[in-house]
């Protein structure tokens, strides 16, 4: 039986994937990579993955994620710099939830060198 996608939208199973920056094995190379890691850390409920990749700044205290919601799909619209070589970076996607989709523009940036999520724009 093959094994089944992961849920960030990449065909690679999820432990090749996502699983390995949840697990802590690896950071996320990438805004974009990050962005995939955190959507598939909603679908997963891993709040605490979710808080780590937060920014400090911006971090809320705690997070709670509603266990009837049921994501469909992410599809990654733009992306702005967030490459090994950039401090900053923005990625545009549309996440999709049954019942609808979610469109954000969302901000990251390097702290101690690893990737965290500051906020997001919603765009409708």
């Amino acid at each position: 039986m093959p094994t089944p996608p992961c849920p960030c939208g990449l065909p690679e199973p999820y432990e090749e994937c996502c699983g390995r920056f949840h697990a802590g094995a690896a950071a996320a190379p990438s805004a974009e990579a990050l962005m995939r890691s955190r959507y598939s850390a909603f679908v997963k409920g891993g709040t605490g993955y979710l808080l780590r990749t937060w920014h400090p700044r911006t971090r809320p205290a705690r997070l709670e994620l509603d266990p009837g919601m049921r994501w469909t799909g992410l599809e990654i619209l733009e992306t702005a710099d967030g490459s090994a070589f950039h401090a900053t970076g923005i990625v545009t996607f549309r996440a999709s939830y049954r019942g609808g989709s979610l469109h954000e523009r969302s901000r990251f940036e390097r702290v101690d060198g690893a990737w965290v999520y500051v906020d997001g724009e919603f765009l409708g």
